[in-house]
């Protein structure tokens, strides 16, 4: 299929509330984050979020069709790389406070800008690489005490681990945005949330022999919680980039660090 007609408005209204929803559904996962490890957070994350998709496809009479692929070989590699984004942010959670992860997660963004031009070949200007170069700034700024504690005796090593961490995630959810605007190009929205939540629900079954745990009533809710409002707002943020560039779309992530810092 083709692209949507350009309509930046609609997309950035889609990108804040994505967002939004997913500073929540972080909030969820790190209230569950002490009984059950990343892996598990995941497996609940994907499969909760598979319903929420199968419903909103039928309210739309497409569910015979919205579901079908028509790139295995992309499902796979988006399936992969948006795993290994989550898994990370979900470990840096488990460590770090909520707002301190988003706040490295700001080199999310900049990573998509960047990405944007090279893989895409989008245009970008002079203004927005010079707000690149900033930000970059801003987010050495950030990680600057964590990474000198991995060389201070005294501190807590771990925190340094869960910054690094939180970054590579980071990375890894730059590729799968990309990756994702690519795919918009021949596949449905739904296909390419559903079978996002699949190939994640799948690959974190491998981490069930290293330390699942039984969760409590109050934990499971958030995790359950955290699949519905995850899967809305990954229907959100893949139709987000059927209407305008990633490079236009990807500073509106700015916006979680005051939902970080409303919802604590």
């Amino acid at each position: 299929m083709s692209f949507a007609p350009s309509n930046p408005y609609r997309a950035i209204a889609y990108k804040v509330t994505s967002v939004l929803l997913f500073v929540v559904m972080a909030s969820f996962i790190k209230a569950a984050s002490t009984e059950v490890p990343p892996g598990q957070a995941v497996f609940f994350r994907s499969l909760f979020a598979m319903p929420v998709i199968v419903l909103w496809l039928a309210s739309r009479g497409e569910l015979r069709t919205g579901l079908r692929p028509k790139d295995p070989k992309a499902r796979i590699w988006r399936g992969l790389i948006g795993s290994m984004a989550m898994g990370m942010s979900f470990a840096g959670l488990a460590i770090l406070p909520l707002y301190e992860v988003k706040a490295i997660q700001y080199a999310m963004p900049l990573f998509v800008v960047i990405l944007a031009a090279i893989m895409l070949g989008e245009v970008v200007r002079k203004v927005r690489l010079a707000a690149v170069g900033m930000g970059m700034v801003g987010v050495l700024i950030i990680l600057w005490p964590r990474l000198t504690a991995i060389s201070d005796t005294t501190a807590d090593p771990t925190l340094a681990f869960g910054a690094l961490v939180v970054l590579t995630g980071s990375l890894c959810a730059a590729f799968a945005q990309i990756h994702v605007r690519r795919m918009v190009e021949t596949e449905e929205t739904a296909a390419i949330v559903f079978w996002f939540s699949m190939t994640a629900t799948a690959l974190s079954l491998l981490t069930s022999p290293f330390g699942w745990a039984i969760p409590s009533a109050t934990a499971a809710g958030f995790l359950v919680g955290a699949g519905l409002v995850g899967g809305i707002g990954q229907i959100l943020l893949t139709s987000a980039y059927r209407y305008a560039d990633a490079s236009i779309i990807a500073p509106f992530e700015y916006a979680s660090m005051l939902f970080a810092l409303i919802i604590g």
